[in-house]
C-alpha cells in the first residue's frame, strides 16, 4: 500500500512550458536515452538558442520529464524531436505536449507540420496517428538500428491552422 501512493504522489501535477537554456543538458540526456543517436548538450543548445526552434518542456513533481521540438520556416515546421521519460509513459503525456506545441506553433502562424518517425517505432506512429498526422512520404533505410540492420522513416504531415 505505502509503495502505491508513493508512485501516486511521486507523479505530481505535469507542466508543459517554453524550454529554456538551462534545460540542455536534461534534454540531451533524454534524448540519448530515447533514441539510437543522441545529441550532445552543445548540439541541444544550439537548438535552444534558434530563434526558428521552438523547444517545450515537460515538469512532473518539479522534475524535467519531456520535451518536444521543432523548427519552422516561413509557415511550415518539423518535429525534429519528442521524448518522455520512461516513468512517465503511458500517461498520455507525449500528446498534450504535442497539443500545446501545435498551438503555439499555429499562433506562430504555422500551417503545416511535418514529421519523420521509424516505420518501427509504434508507439510514436499511434501517437501522430491519433493527433491527426497522415503519410505522405517514405525514406528507405534512414535509420541505422542495432547490428547494422535499418528502417525506413514514414514522412508525416498535419495541417495545423
Amino acid at each position: 500500500m505505502i509503495s502505491f501512493l508513493r508512485r501516486l504522489f511521486a507523479r505530481g501535477t505535469p507542466q508543459i512550458t517554453p524550454a529554456h537554456l538551462r534545460d540542455a543538458a536534461a534534454i540531451a540526456a533524454l534524448h540519448a536515452a530515447s533514441f539510437h543517436r543522441g545529441w550532445s548538450d552543445e548540439e541541444v543548445e544550439n537548438l535552444l538558442l534558434d530563434p526558428q526552434v521552438l523547444v517545450h518542456s515537460l515538469r512532473v513533481g518539479g522534475a524535467f520529464a519531456g520535451f518536444v521540438m521543432s523548427r519552422s520556416a516561413a509557415d511550415e515546421a518539423e518535429i525534429l524531436s519528442i521524448a518522455v521519460s520512461r516513468r512517465c509513459q503511458g500517461r498520455g503525456l507525449a500528446r498534450r505536449m504535442l497539443d500545446i506545441h501545435m498551438g503555439r506553433l499555429a499562433a506562430l502562424g504555422v500551417k503545416s507540420l511535418f514529421l519523420e518517425v521509424a516505420e518501427n517505432n509504434g508507439p510514436a506512429i499511434a501517437l501522430y496517428r491519433r493527433a491527426g498526422f497522415q503519410d505522405v512520404a517514405k525514406r528507405p533505410n534512414y535509420y541505422p538500428l542495432p547490428g547494422g540492420a535499418t528502417a525506413a522513416a514514414l514522412v508525416l504531415r498535419r495541417d495545423i491552422a
